[in-house]
């Protein structure tokens, strides 16, 4: 058990860890890869619910597809050419290998899914990274920030279902304040 509260104490690390790309686009505080994960997972389910798939199973495969950032930090798009991309599924493998086998194997299973990006959940997951990635955009839009449009842009183009593609396009014609009751 000893090894569940250290994973957990590395989790914890998520919260501190700031999504480094909207540094580049002016935002002085952005939000944390665990705020981010957060929302995704929540898309997911949503996604997978409306789409017909399990909605339990995205949400969890969102919830551990950045979790690798414990180790590498977030990277920006821009280090594209300089540094080559950590493997997720190594990352996941070396954090994980001193866990008991059900939660060790649940984790390595669950990001090599989301990897392989083959089952409609894993398309909802990715899907949903994207579109939190689009929502923060107009949200910091919103609120002034001006050089969004390359990650909305960015966001939907890279949209893999036309579920995804149809809630990307209903909010790019809303605020972000539109959900507030009325």
């Amino acid at each position: 058990m000893e090894a569940l509260a250290r994973f957990g104490f590395e989790l914890g690390v998520l919260k501190r860890i700031r999504r480094a790309g909207w540094w580049q686009a002016g935002v002085r505080d952005p939000e944390s890869v665990a705020e981010h994960t957060t929302r995704v997972a929540q898309l997911a389910g949503l996604l997978a619910a409306e789409g017909g798939a399990d909605p339990a199973r995205a949400a969890y495969l969102a919830l551990w597809h950045d979790t690798q950032e414990t180790r590498t930090g977030d990277l920006p798009h821009t280090i594209k050419g300089f540094v080559e991309k950590p493997d997720p599924r190594a990352i996941t493998a070396a954090q994980t290998s001193a866990l008991p086998s059900a939660a060790r194997d649940s984790v390595r299973e669950a990001v090599d899914e989301y990897e392989t990006a083959e089952s409609p959940e894993a398309l909802y997951a990715r899907d949903a990274d994207k579109l939190e990635m689009l929502l923060q955009a107009v949200e910091y839009r919103d609120i002034g920030v001006r050089n969004v449009d390359e990650w909305i842009a960015s966001a939907t183009k890279s949209l893999q279902t036309d579920l995804a593609r149809r809630v990307a396009e209903a909010a790019l014609t809303l605020s972000s304040l539109s959900w507030r009751v009325r």
